[in-house]
C-alpha cells in the first residue's frame, strides 16, 4: 500500500527504516508531548506494533518520506487506539515528524492524503485525532484538517498516571459528511 502527494510518499515501513525511526522517537523535542523519549527497544516494539496493526486491520501508519530525496521524515497514517477514548471504537489519524520537517506543511499534506484514503477506500464514517491539550502544533494541524474540537470529548489519557502533566487530552472529530462537503 502506498499513497503519494505532491511532495511526499507514504509507504509501508521496511526494516531499513528502524534506525531513523529510533532516532526520531528518541528526540527530546519530538517527544516533548509524550511521557519520555523512547529507548531503542521501545521504538523497536512500536515498529512491531505498527506491522501487527497493518496485518490485523488492513491499514495503519505509513513511513513518510520526501519524494525528491527519499528521506524518511517520520510517520503518518490511520490506526485504532488500543485503549478507550470518548470516540471508541474509533480510527485516529496521527503523525510524528523529525523537527527538521516541522513548519513545512508536511503533516497536514500527509494527513489529508490519509483522510481521503480513510473516507474513500476504507469507507470510514468518522476519523478522529487527539493529543495532549498543550500540544499546540498538532492542534493546529487538526484545525487545518477541518476537524472540530468539543470540550465534552476531552479526556484523561488512560495510559498515563493521574499526576502526569500530560494527562488531559483533547479530541478532534471529522465525520464523513463534513469531509464530503468540504473536500
Amino acid at each position: 500500500m502506498r499513497l503519494e502527494t505532491e511532495r511526499l510518499n507514504l509507504r509501508r515501513f521496511t526494516e531499513d527504516d528502524r534506525p531513523m525511526m529510533a532516532a526520531i522517537n528518541s528526540d527530546q523535542k519530538v517527544m516533548e508531548c509524550f511521557p519520555a523519549p523512547m529507548t531503542r527497544d521501545q521504538s523497536e516494539a512500536m515498529m512491531d506494533r505498527i506491522a501487527e496493526h497493518w496485518q490485523t486491520n488492513g491499514f495503519g501508519l505509513f513511513a513518510l518520506e520526501i519524494r525528491d530525496t527519499g528521506q524518511l521524515i517520520g510517520f503518518t497514517g490511520l490506526s485504532r487506539p488500543p485503549y478507550e477514548t470518548p470516540a471508541s471504537p474509533c480510527v485516529e489519524v496521527g503523525w510524528r515528524l523529525t523537527p527538521k520537517a516541522w513548519g513545512k506543511g508536511y503533516a497536514t499534506e500527509a494527513a489529508t492524503a490519509c483522510l481521503h484514503w480513510g473516507f474513500g477506500e476504507l469507507n470510514l464514517d468518522e476519523i478522529v485525532s487527539f493529543t495532549f491539550a498543550g500540544n499546540i502544533r498538532s492542534r493546529r494541524v487538526m484545525e487545518r484538517l477541518r476537524m472540530r474540537h468539543h470540550e465534552t470529548d476531552d479526556f484523561d489519557h488512560p495510559m498515563l498516571p493521574a499526576d502526569s502533566t500530560l494527562l488531559r487530552h483533547v479530541l478532534y472529530r471529522l465525520p464523513r459528511e463534513r469531509w464530503k462537503t468540504n473536500s
